[in-house]
Order: C-alpha cells, then structure tokens, then sequence
C-alpha cells in the first residue's frame, strides 16, 4: 500500500496514522474523520456533496442485546465538515426491514419518512434520501463520492463499457436513477449479482466503495478515484487536445479582472430581476480553457448531469455574447446587449418548467441564471449568499472536469431535461428548501464601510454583518483590516485599503467589493479623524486633512457609489457618520465641527437628488464615543479632558453625565443607529439619527 500511496497524483493522500491511532478502536471517529478528510479535497466531492457511513455493534437500550447500528451523513450535512452532530445513527435491520414495506417508484417519498422509524439515536440528524443506498449494502465502512473523475467516466457514452475497461471485472455499474430507496435495491442487486467487487460506478452520478476499516475505505475510495485518472489523462494525452482545443485567447489577467468588475453591477442587476443575488468571479486555468474553447457553444447548452451539480448551478449556463474586447464602461450601450439574452435564458427556464411539470410540481423558481461564461474573461455566479454562489461556482468548475474527462474518454452525455427537472423539483428537495431558516434582515445585502480597522467602522461592519450582510472593510492600515478580517467567518467579508482621499483608491476599493460580491448596496463613511484647536492655533493643514477626509472624502464615495448602484438598478443606503458637534456650536472646534456640518448638509442635498434612484442617504449623529473609539485614542481625548478640566479616565463617566439619559455612548450603539436606517427605516431618506445619550442642544426639530 505505501507504494500506491507514492502514485497518488491527482488527490490527496491525507490519512495521518498518528491521528487515526489517537482514535482508537472509535469506529465513529475514524469514519467521521475519513470524510472530513475526503471532503478536503474538492476534487473527491464539492461541499454538501456526496456521503459517507459505518456500522457498529451498540447495546439495544431496550433489550440490551446487540444490534447493528449505522452512522450516516444527516441530510443537508456536508463530509468535508462533518462532526457527530451531523451524523444519524439507525437500526440496519429495521432499515432493511423496510424492504417488505416499499411500493415501488411511486412509494419513494413516502420511505423517507419511515427512515425516522429505524432510529437508534435519538440525536440523530434527519436521514437523508441515500440511507438505504447505505444501510441495503453490507460493508462496515462505505464512500458515495462525486469525484470529477468518476462523474467523467458515469457521464461518457458507453459508461458501463468504459467501467469495464478499467477496472475489469472488479467495478459494478448501474444506470442512472434518481436517489432513493430503489436505488439502494439497485445496488444491493449489482453486488449479489458481481460477488467480491470493490466498488459500484453510479451512470451519470458518482462512485460507492467501500472496505471492512475506516482506513482500507479510504484507500479503495482513493485508488479507485486515481485509476480513473489515470485513464483519463492517458485518453487525453492521445487526443493531444480538449474541448476541441482554443477558439480565443484570454484576455491578460489585469483587464480580466478590471472587465469583470466594471460588469459585475449589471449583471447583479439582471440577475435580481426576481430576488437581490450576491455574485463571484473565476478566472481559473479550468474555467479559461473550457470557456475558451471551440467545444463551449456545444456543450454548455447540454447541461450538467450529476444532480449535486445542477441543483446549484442550473441544468445549464448563460453564455454571454459579448466581444472580449467589449467596452463595457458604456452602461446603457452594453445593458442593450445584455438583455436579450437574458430575457431569452428566462424564457427558456419556463419553458423547460412547463414541458416538465407534474400536477404536484413546486411552483416554478427564480428563471435567472446562476452561472454566467464570458468568453475570454471569466465565469460569474449569482445565488442568494456568498457561500451559496461560491459553491455554485465551485461545483460548475467539477462540471467542467467532468465534461473534459467524458469528452476524453468518449463523448459527454447529460441527464434528459425531464429527468433532471424531477431532480430539481423533487418535493422532497422542496420540502428542504422550505426548511431553511428565515432570511437575515440584511441577506443578500453588501455593505462597504470605511474606517472599518477598528472602532466605530468596525462596530458598524460587525453588526451589519450580524444582520445577514456581506460587509468590505475599508481602511488605510492594512494591518488593521487583516486583524479585522480574522474576525469573521468564511464568505462574510472582505477587505480592500482604501484612502478616502484619493480617487483612484475609492475606485479600486469599490472594484474590490465588486469583484468579491457582485456590488454594493450600503456604504456607510465613517472613517475619520478628530482635531480640536482654538482658530488661532488651527493650521492650514488642520483644515484641508479633516475636509479633505470628511468632506470631499463623503463626496467621492457618494459619487464612485452611485455609478455601482445606478448600473445594478437595485437602489442603495448611503450612511454618512458625522457627530453632534455639526449641529452644536462650541469653542476649538471650527475645522472639525465645519467640516461635520458640511457631511450633514451635503447627505441632504443627495438624498434630494438620489431619491429617483431609490438611493436614500441618511446620517448618523454620535456624541461623546469614548470607549473603543479609535478618533479617542490620542491627542482629542487628552484636548476634550484638558478642556473640561478632567483627566482622560473620567471622559466616559463625564460625557455621560452631560447628555439627558446619562449613558456612556458605544461604538455599538453607533451600529444600531446605522442598522436602523438601512434595515428597518426602508422609506426614509435626508434624515439625522442623533445617538448621543440625549443633547438637548442637538435636537435637530
């Protein structure tokens, strides 16, 4: 076996003996820690894809006798991730037991609800569709992988010939058939019929194997993987070419990425037409070649066939028409040539729908493409979350490699249009997606904050976050933003330096957010700084630094904002951070307070002229932010306590004694005045939010 593992080129050999020993005789443990380690690799199987299993000996809690239990992939669980809370552990017998109940074709939904009958654990995560594939098997340890190179090979014509061409006689085949309890009869029947076989190849669908350790699965699972790529590189290495090899050259990556992020807000835009999506980008070695090729207008349209991949991707993508050179800063020139396509794709997903349907079927969902090709720059996705279009995208790029390994071996077939619709509108599959937790108040939202490194920004970003948005922090330490950054889960945020003085930085800054989410729909300004000095002692440079960053600062955001969001037609927030001080006439105060003011009138004067495009701008008022406000952490606190004749400690206890509810004032009560105005406050617009304790003289009526 050590041999083997040296020839394991194209996956992974992650097993680590010292870890697996730590485990024990645990059989749980290693059978979890096998898929989590399968699942590493997304070339074995994408996230939420695929399942794994073991079978243990427990202790019957009711009659103490011995029964043999199976621990399986809970439903809607992803192995890559996999932990015991995610596992459901049945009965086998009563599993198998169901046999004598099952109806035939007609009686499959009806059997996943008698799976909660085989429950031994009463923890257990729902069982999903493929237990009896499981349960109706008789090995220890069992793999039902989605591996690009096995799809390659279950997805070319003549599969069952080209199973046989590999492996012999040591591979079972099956022909396709929709997940349930008759394809776990399927299975049992190709095992009985092909004694001492090492594995089952699933046509147009995956991979079972299996082995009596936790270990010995793992290996036959990667073995059996590395054969078929093996296979397929040599197929390839003879044809000399795939995809019928290059139509055009790419563009180079630097206006690839440019191009991409100028057209990212229309295609958001378009994509929304029914709900608001957040996008991502790929311009991957894979995605050129395929979507660069003489083959891409043949075999785009045939759709994908393995059902992981296209109940995230769409039975098939829309190919954009548009030159590689297209000029695409011409928004109303290119929306024209976009659009027609775009009302063609929808037209045909209805039509599809309604050739399809059953009297029972789910109504139709959003037409809207999920997966998008344009040739010579990249390939966008567009679902309801981040993790959601970055997954779509993910599983689209194992669409691609199995296309590439089908068409190497023989030629690619896709699942019938009919049979992938019952897939996708299976009323077990809507059943779950009716499951799913409400939405977010802020869900499939971006916000781009400044000043998000630390302090009131970051507070900001934290609670919008929070509420379901994507967040970009924006700041001009790049130390602060990865501290930031580190905050957050996966698919949350992003970061992009961004000095709010220089034009060409804020552009960049919003093609960052563009590139990473599709667009933006919230920028809030609160970067900032604070100086506080007697007219005297105020400097020329005192001056243009604080208007040149509250001021025209607000101004290039609002302006570089507005493009993004009039080209995604989806209408926006713009949040300015200003203080108390804009309304209020003090001493020492002229640059600051001046240039406050000019933040609050001037979010007035957009918000009068931005309505048309339901572009609403509101401001935000704090006063007296001490506590985690990085405006505090030097020389304005020591001027405020000097001023009012107090040491820096007693600024919090001071500051609130002067407002009406005597409260000291947090970066987080600045972010529930910011979500207010951008997620419950929806109809209004050139309004100030004062949260400063109560100031009698800020009252703005």
């Amino acid at each position: 076996m050590d041999n083997l593992v040296k020839q394991f080129n194209h996956v992974d050999y992650l097993w680590d003996n010292k870890k697996a020993s730590e485990l024990g005789d645990d059989q749980v443990a290693l059978f979890l820690y096998r898929s989590n380690i399968l699942g590493a690799d997304l070339r074995i199987t994408n996230y939420g894809g695929g399942n794994t299993s073991c079978k243990t000996i427990e202790k019957d809690p009711l009659t103490g006798n011995n029964v043999e239990v199976m621990w399986v992939k809970g439903s809607g669980g992803d192995i890559g991730t996999l932990t015991r809370a995610g596992i459901a552990g049945l009965y086998t017998d009563r599993l198998r037991d169901l046999k004598n109940v099952y109806g035939g074709l007609q009686d499959e939904d009806r059997m996943v609800g008698l799976f909660n009958h085989c429950i031994y654990d009463l923890e257990s995560k729902a069982p999903s569709i493929d237990t009896p594939l499981h349960g109706l098997l008789p090995f220890a340890h069992i793999d039902h992988l989605h591996p690009d190179a096995l799809i390659a090979v279950a997805a070319a014509e003549n599969s069952e010939q080209v199973t046989k061409d590999i492996w012999g006689d040591t591979m079972g085949w099956v022909p396709w058939q929709r997940p349930g309890f008759d394809l776990g009869l399927q299975l049992e029947k190709c095992l009985a019929d092909n004694p001492g076989i090492r594995g089952i190849v699933l046509g147009s669908h995956g991979l079972f194997t299996w082995g009596d350790t936790s270990y010995e699965c793992y290996m036959n699972s990667l073995e059996v993987i590395e054969m078929a790529s093996d296979y397929i590189e040599k197929m390839i290495a003879e044809k000399g070419s795939v995809f019928g090899g290059q139509k055009i050259e790419s563009l180079p990556q630097s206006e690839r990425l440019e191009k991409a992020s100028q057209l990212m807000p229309l295609l958001r835009g378009l994509c929304s037409s029914e709900n608001r999506m957040i996008g991502h980008f790929s311009d991957s070695d894979v995605v050129l070649e395929f979507i660069n090729s003489n083959d891409l207008e043949r075999l785009a349209p045939m759709g994908t066939s393995c059902p992981d991949h296209f109940l995230r991707t769409k039975i098939q993508p829309l190919v954009l028409t548009l030159d590689k050179d297209e000029d695409v800063s011409d928004t109303e020139a290119i929306l024209k040539k976009l659009e027609p396509g775009f009302d063609t794709y929808r037209q045909e997903y209805k039509d599809y729908y309604n050739t399809c349907k059953k009297d029972n079927s789910p109504a139709v969902r959003d037409a809207n493409p999920v997966i998008i090709i344009y040739p010579g720059v990249g390939m966008f996705s567009f679902a309801k979350n981040k993790q959601t279009t970055r997954v779509a995208s993910e599983f689209y790029i194992n669409a691609i490699n199995v296309m590439r390994g089908a068409e190497a071996i023989t030629s690619y077939t896709s699942l019938p249009r009919q049979e992938a619709f019952d897939i996708e509108y299976w009323l077990l599959e809507e059943a779950k997606l009716q499951r799913m937790p409400k939405e977010q108040p802020l869900s499939r939202k971006v916000a781009f904050v400044t000043g998000a490194g630390g302090g009131i920004g970051k507070a900001i970003a934290d609670k919008l976050a929070a509420e379901g948005a994507n967040v970009v922090l924006t700041d001009i330490n790049e130390d602060s933003l990865a501290e930031a950054l580190a905050t957050y889960k996966r698919d949350v945020a992003a970061t992009a330096l961004c000095d709010v003085t220089n034009t060409d930085s804020i552009d960049a800054a919003y093609k960052k957010a563009c590139l990473e989410f599709g667009g933006v729909d919230i920028v809030v300004h609160s970067a900032g700084l604070a100086i506080s000095k007697p007219l005297e002692d105020t400097t020329d440079k005192d001056w243009d630094i604080l208007h040149n960053i509250l001021v025209k600062g607000q101004f290039n955001l609002a302006k570089f904002s507005t493009e993004v969001m009039r080209k995604q037609n989806l209408g926006g927030d713009f949040i300015s951070i200003a203080s108390k001080n804009g309304l209020v006439a003090g001493p020492n105060n002229v640059a600051y307070g001046t240039a406050k003011a000019a933040q609050q009138h001037m979010a007035r004067l957009l918000a009068a002229e931005l309505a048309k495009d339901k572009i609403r701008v509101n401001t935000v008022n704090p006063d007296g932010v001490i506590v985690g406000s990085k405006i505090w952490e030097g020389a304005w606190a020591e001027g405020r306590a000097k001023a009012n004749g107090i040491t820096v400690e007693e600024l919090p206890a001071f500051y609130a004694k002067r407002n009406l509810l005597n409260e000291i004032i947090t970066p987080a009560d600045i972010a529930n005045g910011v979500f207010a105005l951008v997620g419950v406050l929806d109809k209004s617009t050139g309004n100030i939010i004062n949260v400063d304790g109560g100031m009698a003289n800020a009252f703005v009526r």
